[in-house]
């Protein structure tokens, strides 16, 4: 289990803080526009949800994750965009969110599947 967890804090920090600086340093202009509108409406709230589904095979260990995605959303974007910018606090927040309900979700379909 601690691999697990091992690997999908590397994927996230890799999704929400590398993928961000990769959007600022290699696209310019337009296209940098894009691959923001792309990270920030389509990747991330996937990533999202995909590791709320994860988190909620063993809720009572893994709750923290969706909190630490959102954080480290939020610390790459105001690491890489703009410091203390408040509409990043919202799709954090948003992030978060889309976790905890899935991870919800997915504890509540494991446990009606067990029973």
């Amino acid at each position: 289990m601690k691999k697990n967890i091992i690997l999908w804090l590397a994927v996230s920090a890799v999704v929400m803080l590398a993928l961000p600086w990769l959007a600022v340093t290699l696209v310019k202009g337009d296209a940098g526009m894009a691959v923001c509108f792309l990270l920030f409406f389509a990747l991330n709230p996937l990533y999202s949800v995909i590791f709320g589904v994860f988190a909620g095979k063993d809720m009572k260990h893994l709750w923290s994750l969706p909190v630490i995605s959102a954080v480290l959303f939020l610390i790459g974007t105001w690491i890489f965009f703009d410091m203390g910018e408040m509409a990043f606090v919202l799709y954090a927040a948003v992030y978060l969110a889309l976790g905890i309900v899935t991870m919800l979700i997915s504890m509540i379909i494991r446990k009606k599947v067990q029973r």
